[in-house]
């Protein structure tokens, strides 16, 4: 069977571009279209469909409106907003209400065609800029937290964790530091209870995120 879809966007010349792009695809059918979210939901509804893409700023009912509405009385639809508009707090208000894609409008032929399978298969799937956004904004989140771990750190503590993130053993460091092994492992117990960590793995990873371990 093929892969029922919804389009719903208030711009018609939009829907009927983005149907000649799906329609080239035989596993895919548009089977029905919808100018607000209103219509959207009861269309989705009446045409039984599997993915639904659907507009943010639509007349009435908007996209995230209907993501929504679908999530709780069409659970089986997958929903993918398709926009112009890619600010953050649309992507987290479209995830938020169910939405298991958010696409841009430049998207290419292809990568469509591909994201309403990969939705279809029960997988989310993210404009590719949008992804990249959020990757570095928690890698900036995470480089700060283990900023401000570290700076709870002792100048001792600090030297010993530059080593534990080099891989070096416990006699290694002492060796490197001159200091018995007793006080290395003290000092790496105290390392690990401070930055909340459970092994050394997770310090080295604190450690690399903070930026103090040398260039190889």
């Amino acid at each position: 069977m093929p892969i029922r879809v919804l389009l719903s966007d208030d711009e018609a010349l939009l829907r009927t571009g983005v149907r000649l792009i799906l329609e080239h695809a035989d596993d895919i059918a548009v089977v029905a279209e919808a100018s607000d979210g209103a219509q959207a939901v009861a269309a989705a509804l009446k045409h039984q469909v599997d993915v639904a893409l659907l507009d943010i700023r639509m007349p009435g009912m908007d996209g995230l409106a209907a993501v929504a509405e679908l999530s709780r009385t069409a659970p089986a639809v997958k929903s993918i907003v398709l926009t112009t508009f890619g600010e953050e707090e649309n992507l987290a208000g479209a995830l938020r209400a169910g939405a298991a894609g958010f696409l841009l409008k430049d998207i290419g032929p292809q990568e469509l065609i591909h994201a309403v399978r990969t939705v279809a298969d029960g997988h989310a799937i993210l404009a590719p800029q949008l992804t990249r956004r959020i990757l570095d904004r928690y890698l900036h989140r995470a480089d700060q937290r283990a900023t401000e771990l570290i700076a709870i750190l002792s100048e001792r503590e600090r030297q010993v964790l530059v080593l534990v993130g080099g891989g070096c053993s416990n006699a290694e460091i002492a060796k490197e530091l001159f200091m018995g092994e007793g006080t290395v492992k003290t000092h790496v117990s105290r390392i690990l209870t401070k930055l909340g960590c459970g092994n050394r793995v997770q310090a080295a990873i604190i450690a690399h995120d903070a930026g103090i371990l040398p260039d190889r």
